[in-house]
């Protein structure tokens, strides 16, 4: 599957500080925008719009208390992109269905329409350049449409900037850079949670798991709270010759310091009849980990499927195991000499499990 980005060549797009005159490369309407990609080509909001009017068809038809559902029916029709302002109408549209089927009182159809006009004023990039996600701006504006809140309401217009507040605060927690889906999914999670709060309207809440990773470059990884690959840690396996040494303290400090990202696992291809008894004196000493309990020499035939195999530094003699990722860390083995030897090799793997856990929280090794 192709990432998206240019809607004309597919190259990466780039955003400029400062607006400049464009001409959309589709209708040649000329405007300021700050948005083009690199090799130059600029498409206009309607023309990126263009066929978003069936959300109507979609929306009227719909059955679904599930908002999450629903907008993931918009995204597989043909006007949806990876990114782009149409979601600011989509994610309204489909919490006012969700919210109408849910037993909201609300008459759906002009609803829909003030949606649409509402969200499509909101340009794309205002994540960026506002400061303000247009998936979140679309839940105040669901709010105010279904309290029908204007500048002159009391609690309606209150709710409705708590309701923009909540939902920005929950894409501005996630991070950056911008995915129109996640961005859409969490304002959308927490305009269930507060609408049930306040309102007293119960919407179906599900979790989604994404999957458009492939298509977006800028993709977070298992940063994101909907990727595929958080919802099952995957195995690293440290490998050496004899597991006796090096790898028996990376799995021992991975499990200390990433077991939360993933799980730890040692072999050797000749493995010893016990551990390093340096190594296991100076990680109770240092880790107040006690390896002799916790761990114990294994040849690869006890490791289970893994992911990511990350060797020690033997040269040829390391062994080679399936996996979707590979890396050497190049360690000198310490076996037999003083414990300072021992101790950088020990601060050096701490450091590269660090790391580790920091490529695989960031997507690097997908």
């Amino acid at each position: 599957m192709n990432r998206e980005e240019c809607l004309i060549c597919k190259a990466p797009l780039e955003y400029l500080t400062q607006s400049q005159e464009m001409e959309c490369a589709v209708c040649h309407k000329k405007e300021l925008s700050k948005t083009r990609c690199v090799n130059g080509h600029y498409i206009c909001s309607d023309c990126h719009t263009q066929g978003l009017d069936r959300i109507f068809g979609l929306c009227l038809a719909e059955t679904s208390a599930d908002p999450i559902a629903i907008v993931r029916r918009m995204m597989e029709l043909p006007f949806c992109h990876m990114h782009g302002p149409e979601h600011h109408v989509m994610v309204g549209a489909a919490l006012l269905t969700a919210y109408k089927n849910a037993g909201g009182t609300l008459d759906l159809e002009p609803a829909l329409r003030e949606m649409y006009d509402r969200g499509k004023a909101v340009p794309g990039g205002a994540c960026g350049f506002w400061g303000a996600c247009g998936a979140g701006v679309s839940t105040g504006q669901f709010l105010a449409i279904v309290t029908q809140s204007t500048p002159l309401a009391r609690e309606p217009w209150g709710l409705s900037n708590r309701m923009t507040a909540r939902a920005l605060e929950a894409i501005g927690s996630a991070g950056g850079p911008r995915c129109c889906k996640r961005d859409s999914f969490l304002a959308i999670l927490a305009a269930v949670d507060f609408v049930r709060e306040h309102l007293g309207v119960a919407m179906e809440r599900n979790m989604p798991v994404c999957s458009y990773s492939p298509r977006n470059g800028q993709c977070i990884g298992r940063r994101c709270p909907f990727s595929a690959a958080r919802l099952q840690k995957p195995k690293v396996a440290f490998l050496c010759v004899h597991n006796s040494c090096r790898s028996q303290m990376a799995e021992a400090l991975g499990k200390k310091l990433a077991g939360d990202v993933f799980e730890s696992f040692s072999a050797g291809t000749e493995p010893g009849v016990r551990i390093n008894p340096d190594a296991v004196r100076l990680m109770k000493q240092v880790h107040g980990i006690d390896m002799e309990k916790t761990q114990h020499n294994k040849p690869l035939s006890e490791l289970p499927a893994v992911d990511v195999v990350v060797t020690m530094g033997c040269g040829v003699n390391c062994p080679f195991l399936p996996c979707s990722h590979r890396e050497d860390w190049g360690l000198n083995d310490p076996t037999g000499q003083g414990d300072e030897v021992f101790l950088g090799v020990m601060a050096r793997i701490e450091e590269k499990v660090r790391d580790l856990k920091d490529r695989i929280l960031a997507g690097e090794l997908k």
